[in-house]
């Protein structure tokens, strides 16, 4: 029967996950110089248009639809058939279908998205939106299935991921890591400037994340209730933890960092989002707490190997998701949700062991997929711009526009 509470609840946290991707725009479009900026937000704005597309069309069903061997969905909802307002009982019964579906849009939006940070300044345009669908089909689709529709292989084991963690941060933490290996470093890196050009625009871009996290995590509750109140307190937990430690971590000269601050904060939003509707406040705070060191030495690890994961992706999210999904495993608690599991702590270390199963799984498959996609596309299409194109600047020579006079 549909709950008009839960239903507006979902409709809210839908168009707050939406409003994430323009955020994560902002957010990475801060980070890379003057003669990128338009090129680096338009790489997330267009996820809004082709990924909608991809999910109503064929998206939904591969992700939702009736389970093949709990690999894959089916053919069912192909262009959102028998998507309606009804309720789809096998996943929520007091919110229409449809509600349900849009909402698992957004995720399906800004996860390519967040694989954009790794290449920015130096990516095809026509070759990243022909990854884009390749990589939502053939990687995103597939694991969304194993950990969140009914038969799917992690979800039949018993592996906990209330928003994403798994499907969301650490796919694309490790596509992204895959993707820079493959296209290589920008022309200046590690002789010439590549100072971020607009730290206002990350700030801004960060401050709204956290606000959109809410529906992401809250919403993830599918409901007006209890739970959606413990998700949404839990993140908030988390990103102020991992703020703060971030803070006193890049706290150079007497000089704390703006950038590592906002940084922190999103790495623990990201740590979260596994386990907001597992886990207390209080274990929220652990959780966060250590998501900042742990990603913090990871961009460390990544510079001394001279690896240009331009802005990131792979040790704020693929590790933060890491860490987050284990953590899962360490601190969940059936006083806090009886559908989950008890975790480490509450007498149940298997349930750490089931984490760790889905996360090496994940890892080897995201990598790997991606890997030879960006192998394959480079050989077919070549996936970087040419050096003049990368001197002149992106918004010029891929859109014919600049950013300022």
């Amino acid at each position: 029967m549909i709950d008009t509470g839960d239903t507006a609840w979902i409709l809210v946290s839908t168009a707050l996950v939406l409003l994430m991707t323009p955020a994560l725009a902002f957010f990475y479009g801060g980070m890379v110089r003057k003669k990128n900026i338009l090129s680096t937000l338009n790489l997330s704005f267009i996820m809004m248009g082709v990924m909608s597309i991809q999910w109503l069309l064929f998206g939904y069903s591969l992700a939702f639809g009736t389970s093949n061997g709990g690999l894959i969905g089916g053919f069912d909802y192909l262009g959102f058939n028998d998507v309606g307002a009804e309720p789809n009982e096998k996943y929520s019964s007091t919110i229409p279908h449809m509600s349900f579906a849009a909402f698992q849009m957004m995720f399906a939006i800004i996860t390519p998205a967040l694989i954009t940070g790794a290449f920015v300044e130096r990516v095809r345009f026509k070759t990243f939106l022909i990854f884009s669908v390749l990589w939502a089909t053939l990687v995103y689709a597939p694991v969304a299935h194993w950990v969140w529709a009914v038969g799917g292989i992690f979800r039949n084991l018993g592996a906990l991921d209330f928003a994403g963690g798994t499907v969301v941060h650490i796919t694309a933490g490790f596509s992204a890591l895959a993707f820079a290996m493959v296209i290589g470093r920008r022309k200046w890196f590690g002789t010439g400037s590549l100072e971020p050009t607009n730290i206002p625009y990350t700030m801004l871009g960060a401050g709204l994340l956290w606000m959109g996290w809410f529906g992401f995590n809250g919403g993830s509750a599918l409901g007006a209730n209890g739970l959606a109140i413990n998700a949404i307190v839990t993140t908030n937990t988390a990103a102020a933890a991992a703020g703060v430690v971030w803070m006193f971590l890049s706290w150079r000269d007497n000089k704390p960092s703006p950038l590592g601050i906002v940084t922190g904060m999103v790495v623990g939003l990201v740590a979260i989002t596994p386990a907001a509707g597992f886990v207390t406040p209080l274990a929220a705070l652990a959780i966060g707490a250590i998501a900042a060191p742990i990603s913090y030495y990871a961009i460390r690890l990544r510079k001394r190997f001279k690896l240009d994961e331009s802005l990131d992706v792979w040790a704020c999210h693929g590790v933060g998701g890491t860490w987050g999904a284990l953590a899962t495993g360490i601190f969940a608690t059936t006083a806090v949700n009886s559908a989950g599991f008890d975790g480490l702590l509450y007498g149940n270390p298997a349930q750490l062991g089931i984490q760790a199963v889905t996360v090496v799984i994940t890892v080897v498959f995201s990598f790997t997929i991606t890997f030879v996609l960006a192998k394959v596309l480079d050989k077919v299409v070549g996936l970087r711009v040419t050096e003049n194109e990368e001197d002149v600047g992106l918004d010029i020579s891929e859109h014919g526009e600049r950013a300022y006079l």
